[in-house]
């Protein structure tokens, strides 16, 4: 009797049912591996994040407060205008630079406060703004320039930008405008 009570239920499943119930069963059995499915044929497979844990590199801390401190903030202070003249330009392309380290984060967003540290961030995020720093060195130096650079690099991942007062807006429109394409 409780043998029929089974067999009944099992055929109140329909195939996409049990097809579900599989699936579930197999991503539950191990731990580590995560079930996926092939986008070219459409089967379940399985993926090892373990393994491709195991071989990825890790951060390095001490590498980046190297690419951090004596990387982009020394370049940008030794490269950027000086003098309280210059300085809401350095502070708009530093906000430019923040946004980008922070995974578009702004402190427009918060008030003035970002909610995130761009010393933190991830290490291939670092070397990419450090080797826009170091072409801009090594080629115009134009401030303007550099903020375009950021800008338009935060355009491409769809961070957006700072939203200013309407005095720093035109100062920021004027700079883009300046810069050399």
């Amino acid at each position: 009797m409780a043998q029929n009570k089974k067999v009944k239920k099992q055929d109140e499943f329909s195939s996409a049912d049990m097809e579900r119930l599989e699936l579930l069963q197999k991503a539950n059995e191990k731990v580590g591996k995560q079930l996926t499915i092939n986008s070219g044929s459409g089967s379940p497979e399985e993926v090892d994040e373990l393994r491709q844990l195991i071989g990825k590199e890790f951060e390095n801390p001490e590498e980046k407060y190297k690419i951090y401190y004596i990387g982009i903030r020394k370049l940008l202070m030794g490269y950027l205008p000086k003098g309280k003249k210059f300085k809401e330009v350095r502070d708009i392309i530093y906000d430019e630079k923040n946004i980008f380290l922070n995974l578009g984060n702004r402190k427009s967003d918060n008030k003035g406060i970002r909610k995130s540290d761009g010393r933190m961030t991830f290490q291939p995020t670092m070397n990419e703004i450090l080797d826009i720093i170091v072409k801009w060195v090594g080629d115009s130096q134009n401030p303007f320039n550099l903020y375009r650079e950021f800008f338009e690099l935060n355009e491409k991942h769809g961070y957006g930008h700072e939203e200013y007062d309407k005095t720093s807006l035109s100062i920021a429109k004027a700079m883009y405008k300046l810069s050399e394409k």
